[in-house]
C-alpha cells in the first residue's frame, strides 16, 4: 500500500478538537507520517504485500488516525504551553506530558494481529570440502 495511508481530511472528520481541525494540511501530513512510522516500527510490517493492495485493514487505518490526532494534539499542547504541575497549600500534582501516547491509546491490541516476527539478521554459512 502506498503511503500516506490516510489524508488530512480523515483526521479532521474524526476529531472533535477545533484546534486539530484548524491545522494545515502540511502539519497534519507530518502527524500522519509520524503515526505511520510508529505503526510500521511497532508491527515490523510495511503493509506492502499483495494482500494490502486493495487497502489497509480498518484496525490499522483507525490506529493511524487515532495516533495522528494524538500527535497533532501533542504539537498544539507543546506550542500553547501546558501547566505541568500545580501546588496549593498541602496539595500538589504533576501531569506527565512525556508519557507514551501510543500506549495510552491502546494501539497494541488494535495492531497485535498485524505484527510480524522481527528479522534477526542474516546467517551466512561457509562450507568447505574436507
Amino acid at each position: 500500500m502506498k503511503r500516506p495511508w490516510i489524508l488530512p481530511d480523515e483526521i479532521r472528520e474524526y476529531t472533535s478538537s477545533q484546534k486539530v481541525k484548524d491545522r494545515t494540511d502540511s502539519q497534519l501530513a507530518y502527524d500522519i507520517a509520524r503515526a505511520e512510522k510508529y505503526v510500521i516500527f511497532h508491527t515490523h510490517n510495511k503493509f506492502e504485500s499483495e494482500e494490502y493492495e486493495s487497502g489497509l485493514p480498518s484496525d490499522v487505518t483507525m490506529a493511524v488516525i487515532l495516533l495522528a490526532e494524538a500527535y497533532a494534539k501533542q504539537a498544539i499542547t507543546q506550542k500553547d504551553g501546558v501547566m505541568s504541575s500545580e501546588t496549593f497549600d498541602d496539595y500538589s500534582y504533576t501531569v506527565d506530558i512525556g508519557s507514551d501516547i501510543a500506549d495510552s491509546l491502546g494501539l497494541g491490541a488494535m495492531l497485535e494481529e498485524y505484527v510480524l516476527p522481527e528479522d534477526q539478521g542474516k546467517v551466512v554459512m561457509k562450507l568447505r570440502k574436507l
